[in-house]
């Protein structure tokens, strides 16, 4: 029977050591990040930057919306991989944190590509639909709680075979484990349900990271 390989420490730093380099910035980021104490787990992982920035550049992706943007790592990485005219729309709720980001967006020349709107998320994706924005990636990593809001927001964003990205959806492992019961593991799990039955997308999860669950809009 196939048993799929731990990724241990290890393993990643040789996976690391074997694949395409990250920015300067991107380096920046991180080692910003790790001042930042317990918070600093809000960030993607190398491994799912680099996916996310594959994922771009493989399907000719010129528009992206992401909500929850952090201190910018996400954001950043997707946008280098935009082309020269592409375009990224960052959602975050915190002022001071997106002032962070932003200084790292402009000190890697990526701020011309990166429209970041700092207010509550869903009164800004109702006003993108307003508009009729459409996009061809969405990327969410924010409040779990309302991951069913946003993914029936982003449905309506993201064009027809574009994709739907959601991070922490293996909830380091504890949706797996049958005696792990609190709200925040139950909410996963609720909303992992949810994309599971939905009629409107085919999808998967992929192990990479806290998990990935990806989208694509039929």
């Amino acid at each position: 029977m196939f048993k799929n390989i731990e990724v241990t420490q290890d393993l990643l730093d040789y996976i690391y050591s074997h694949t395409s380099s990250l920015h300067p910035i991107q380096k920046e980021i991180l080692q910003y990040n790790k001042t930042l104490g317990d918070i600093q787990r809000m960030q993607i992982s190398e491994s799912q930057a680099l996916f996310l920035q594959f994922v771009i550049k493989f399907n000719n992706i010129t528009s992206c919306l992401e909500i929850g943007t952090f201190t910018g790592f996400s954001a950043l990485s997707m946008a280098l991989a935009l082309p020269i005219d592409g375009k990224l729309v960052a959602l975050d709720k915190d002022k001071e944190i997106s002032k962070v980001a932003q200084s790292f967006f402009k000190k890697a020349k990526m701020d011309n590509k990166i429209s970041t709107i700092i207010e509550n998320a869903e009164k800004t994706l109702k006003s993108l639909i307003e508009v009729n924005s459409i996009f061809d990636l969405v990327f969410i990593d924010a409040d779990k709680a309302n991951y069913t809001t946003y993914f029936d927001f982003a449905i309506n964003l993201v064009k027809r075979n574009g994709l739907i990205i959601f991070d922490n959806v293996l909830w380091h492992g504890d949706v797996a484990k049958k005696n792990v019961t609190d709200d925040q593991t139950e909410l996963i799990r609720k909303f992992n349900m949810y994309i599971k039955n939905d009629k409107k997308t085919e999808k998967t999860i992929l192990p990479i990271g806290d998990g990935l669950t990806i989208c694509r809009k039929l």
